[in-house]
């Protein structure tokens, strides 16, 4: 399987690519997990990697015995982690620049929406952003950004990652494998990004609606 076939089976039918993965590279799937983990949150131009669905599915595999459940939390919940410190220390050192549209990788919508997040749920936003799609890419820059207590930051972020990476691994291990869901993966996974992607797909209709309303009225 060469790379580019390989990363579209990741989002088609990640079920048969953790499997692949698995069989070919052995314990080598856990730095792939660990590495996926890292991307997602530590580089925000890769907020689009499958997070949520990767997770559920390394938690089916793992109660098929094609993964260990521990060294599966363990990667992704590192990498989440790990990421978070990287993302920060970028939001970090460019202050206030991600917010003025000069650096053209980072989504100026996607920022406004975590700025709000982040007002509405105050020290939470690190915990709770980690269960939104898109926003926790975004989160540790903001918080960099904001000059948020570092310690507070760390503690935030890892329980985050480990509330998040725990509770969708159990998820995926004890109803990853019933005959229905096995059977309908990739319209579920389909289905789970499409909801993730649904609310800022609706933002931005209705911000360029706002921006042009009808002219009749």
């Amino acid at each position: 399987m060469d790379f580019f076939t390989a990363f579209l089976e990741m989002f088609r039918n990640s079920d048969q690519f953790i499997a692949h993965m698995s069989a070919e590279y052995g314990i080598y799937v856990y730095l792939f997990l660990f590495t996926v983990y890292f991307l997602e949150t530590g580089i925000v131009i890769c907020a689009l990697l499958p997070g949520d669905s990767l997770i559920f599915v390394s938690g089916a595999a793992s109660a098929a015995g094609i993964l260990d459940p521990f060294g599966a939390f363990f990667a992704i919940a590192l990498g989440a982690c790990f990421g978070n410190t990287v993302a920060y220390a970028i939001g970090y050192y460019l202050g206030n620049k991600i917010y003025d549209g000069s650096i053209k990788w980072i989504d100026q919508q996607q920022m406004t929406k975590t700025q709000a997040f982040f007002a509405k749920h105050g020290k939470l936003t690190v915990v709770l952003a980690r269960f939104v799609p898109i926003i926790r890419s975004f989160a540790p820059l903001v918080a960099g950004a904001a000059k948020m207590n570092r310690l507070n930051f760390e503690a935030s972020g890892t329980v985050g990652a480990v509330l998040w990476a725990g509770i969708i691994l159990s998820a995926g291990h004890l109803f990853g494998n019933i005959p229905f869901i096995k059977d309908n993966f990739s319209l579920i996974l389909v289905g789970g990004i499409v909801l993730g992607l649904a609310p800022f797909v609706i933002g931005y209709i209705v911000k360029k609606w706002r921006q042009h309303p009808d002219p009749k009225n």
